[in-house]
């Protein structure tokens, strides 16, 4: 079966369509307009600062604590929480593919 982007109108195969469920109703998208979505978006973001804070104070509360920060800190805050909201985004995708 074979959904039309509601966004840019492209023909996406069964399978690779993403759907959303809104107040208007199932709405299709293609993947590049699913990564776009603010309501996923919104709560990615918030798994992201939860489960990222939750995790910089496991993994780097003691250098934070004692103001020891290392060059390495600076790389690592922010995969601390890029992480959390790639898996939160691939998960509500995958969850919603159709």
């Amino acid at each position: 079966m074979v959904q039309d982007c509601v966004n840019c109108g492209s023909q996406v195969k069964a399978g690779w369509s993403i759907t959303f469920h809104t107040s208007q109703g199932a709405v299709y998208k293609c993947l590049r307009h699913a990564l776009g979505h603010g309501p996923m978006l919104k709560r990615s973001l918030m798994v992201c600062l939860v489960v990222g804070t939750a995790l910089t104070l496991i993994n780097q509360g003691d250098i934070l604590v004692a103001g020891e920060w290392r060059a390495s800190f600076f790389w690592k805050m922010p995969l601390t929480y890029a992480t959390p909201f790639m898996v939160a985004t691939l998960g509500a995708l995958l969850n919603s593919r159709r």
